[in-house]
C-alpha cells in the first residue's frame, strides 16, 4: 500500500518540555493529509463495484458481469476495461509527478502553504468527481486527488515530525501510517453505508466526501504555525526560538534550539545528494531505497487495497457482502498497523518483515487454491458460506502480515538508512519508486485478474518468496541504530562491507567532526 512518507531521525535527545495541547492540536490538524490518502485508497475500489456507477460511466463492464453471471463471460474478466482501470491508477501517477515538485515547493515556501495548497487542490478534485456526468470530468477530478496527494504526503510527515518533541518522533511517523488505515476503514464503511440509498446516486456521496478531510486540513493549515525548522531556515532565530517554547510547554529551549540550527546549517553544506547516492560506498543505500519500495508494491496489496469489493464479486460475493467485507479486511488493517506500532522498536525489523512474508506467503497460496479449485479458469463457481469464511479469513491473515510488516517498515527502514548528504535524494527515490509501482500495480491489476486468473496470487507468491530471501540475506536490523553510525552495520554486513571501506566510515566521522567545529567556530 502506499503511504506517506518517514523522516527518519538519529540519536534521539531528550529536550525539557514535552507534550502541550497546542501540539496534538497541531498534529491532529495535520494528520488530515494521511486520512484523505487512505480514504481515497478505499473509496475507489467500493464505488467501482457499484451498479449505478458502472451503469452510468462504465456500462460495457456492467453489460460484462451480467453475461458472467449467466456463464457467457468468463467471471474473472468482467471488470477488465481500460477506462476504469485508469479511472483508479491516474491519481497515483498524478501524485508521482506532483511530489517531485512538493519536496522544491516545501523547501522555497514552507510546510504550511504546501499542505494548504494540497488540502485545496484535493478539495477541487473530489467536488469534480461528486458532480461529475462524464468520464473526462471523472479522470481530470482523480487527476487533481493526485496532486493533493503528492503535496500532502510530502509536507505532512515532515510537519509531524519537526512538531513532535524527539521521543516522539518515530511513534508519529508511524502514526501516519495509522491515519491512512482509518481513511481506508471509514471509506469501506461509507461505500457499505451509500450503496444502500436508493435512486443510484450513492457513488456521489462516496466520491464527494473526500472532501471533509480535505477542508478540515485546508483551513486548518490556516491556524497551524509553522515550524521552528522552517522558520530557522529562512533565517528568523527569535521567531523559531519563540514557536520552540511555545509548543514545548517551557521556556527553557535553548539545548534544542541550537540543534535545530546545527542541523539547518548542516543541510545548507550538502551538496549533490543525487551525485553522492550513486557513489559505490553508498550503494547499500541506492538498492535499499530502489528494491524496498518495489517489493512493497509486490506484495500484492493493492489488490486489496484498491480493489477488494471487485475481487469479492468476482469470486461470487453479492454488492453487499463484498462491501462488508472490505469493512471486515478494513479493521483487520488498522488493529495490526497498531501491532506495529508497538512492537517495531522492541523486536526490530528484521523479524517483522520475516515473519510477515512467511505469513503472507502461505496466506496467499491458501487463496490461490481455493478460487482455482472453486472456479478454474472459466471463472465459473460460488463459494459456500463455509469456504467464504475460510476465505476471508486468509485474505484478513494475508491482509494483518502485511500491516504490520512491508506497509510501514517498507517506508520506514528505506529512511533510516540513508545519511545527511544522500537523504534527500535516497527519500526522493523511495517515495517515487513507490508511487510509479503503485500506479502500475492499479493501472494492470484488472488485465492481470483476466489473463492470469487464479495463478495471479501465485505470481505474487513468488515475489514474496524473493523480497523475504533479500530481507534474510541483504537486510541488516536498524533498531536504535543511529543514522550517523549506520556505515558501522554495512560495514559488518557480510555482502555490503566490500562497498563500505574503513576509510568511507572514517571520513564520514571527520566530515561530521569538521561540520560540528565549524558551527562552534
Amino acid at each position: 500500500m502506499a503511504g506517506g512518507a518517514f523522516v527518519a531521525e538519529g540519536r534521539v535527545q531528550n529536550y525539557n518540555g514535552g507534550v502541550t495541547t497546542f501540539v496534538v492540536f497541531t498534529c491532529i490538524v495535520a494528520a488530515m493529509g494521511g486520512l484523505i490518502f487512505g480514504y481515497d485508497l478505499g473509496i475507489s475500489g467500493g464505488v467501482t463495484s457499484m451498479q449505478p456507477f458502472l451503469e452510468k460511466f462504465f456500462p460495457s463492464v456492467e453489460r460484462k458481469k451480467e453475461r458472467s453471471e449467466s456463464g457467457a463471460e468468463n467471471a474473472y474478466c468482467k471488470f477488465d476495461n481500460a477506462v476504469l482501470t485508469l479511472f483508479t491508477s491516474s491519481l497515483y501517477l498524478a501524485a508521482l509527478v506532483a511530489s517531485f515538485f512538493a519536496s522544491s515547493v516545501m523547501k522555497i515556501f514552507g510546510r504550511k502553504p504546501s499542505m494548504f495548497f494540497g488540502g485545496l487542490v484535493f478539495l477541487i478534485g473530489s467536488i469534480l468527481n461528486a458532480i461529475a456526468q462524464n468520464v473526462a470530468l471523472l479522470i481530470l477530478g482523480r487527476i487533481l486527488l493526485g496532486v493533493g496527494v503528492g503535496f500532502a504526503n510530502q509536507s505532512v510527515p515532515v510537519y509531524l515530525s519537526e512538531m513532535a518533541p524527539a521521543k516522539l518522533r518515530g511513534a508519529l511517523n508511524m502514526g501516519f501510517q495509522m491515519a491512512i488505515t482509518i481513511g481506508i476503514l471509514v471509506a469501506n464503511l461509507i461505500n457499505y453505508g451509500t450503496n444502500k440509498i436508493s435512486g443510484g446516486w450513492g457513488w456521489r456521496l462516496s466520491l464527494g466526501l473526500a472532501g471533509v478531510p480535505a477542508i478540515l486540513m485546508t483551513v486548518g493549515s490556516f491556524f497551524l504555525p509553522e515550524t521552528p525548522n522552517s522558520i530557522i531556515e529562512r533565517g528568523n532565530i527569535e521567531k523559531a526560538k519563540r514557536m520552540l517554547q511555545k509548543i514545548r510547554g517551557t521556556n527553557d529551549v535553548d539545548e534544542e534550539l541550537r540543534d535545530l540550527m546545527e542541523a539547518s546549517e548542516a543541510s545548507k553544506k550538502v551538496q549533490h545528494p543525487w551525485r553522492n547516492i550513486l557513489k559505490p560506498k553508498y550503494r547499500p543505500q541506492l538498492v535499499i531505497c530502489c528494491l524496498i519500495p518495489f517489493f512493497q508494491q509486490m506484495t500484492g496489496i493493492n489488490v486489496i487495497m484498491f480493489y477488494a469489493p471487485v475481487l469479492f464479486q468476482t469470486l461470487g460475493f453479492g454488492d453487499n457482502s463484498s462491501l462488508i467485507s472490505s469493512v471486515i479486511t478494513g479493521i483487520v488493517n488498522v488493529l495490526a498497523t497498531l501491532v506495529s506500532i508497538f512492537t517495531v522498536d522492541k523486536f526490530g525489523r528484521r523479524i517483522l518483515f520475516l515473519e510477515g512474508g512467511v505469513q503472507m506467503l502461505l496466506c496467499q497460496i491458501a487463496v490461490g487454491v481455493m478460487i482455482g479449485a472453486e472456479f478454474g479458469t472459466d471463472g465459473q463457481g460460488s463459494f459456500p458460506d463455509s469456504q467464504a469464511d475460510l476465505l476471508l479469513f486468509f485474505i484478513c491473515a494475508y491482509v494483518a502480515a502485511y500491516a504490520w510488516s512491508w506497509g510501514p517498515l517498507g517506508w520506514l527502514v528505506p529512511s533510516e538508512v540513508c545519511p545527511l548528504e544522500i537523504r534527500a535524494a535516497g527519500q526522493a527515490i523511495n517515495v517515487s519508486v513507490n508511487m510509479l509501482f503503485t500506479f502500475f500495480i492499479a493501472e494492470l491489476f484488472l488485465k492481470l485478474l483476466c489473463h492470469m486468473k487464479f495463478g495471479l496470487f501465485f505470481f505474487f507468491a513468488v515475489f514474496v518468496v524473493i523480497m523475504t530471501i533479500f530481507v534474510s540475506y541483504f537486510v541488516p536490523e536498524t533498531k536504535g541504530v543511529p543514522i550517523e553510525e549506520m556505515n558501522r552495520v554495512w560495514k559488518a554486513h557480510w555482502f555490503w562491507s566490500k562497498y563500505v571501506s574503513d576509510e568511507t566510515t572514517m571520513d564520514n566521522e571527520q566530515e561530521m567532526d569538521k561540520v560540528a567545529c565549524e558551527l562552534v567556530a
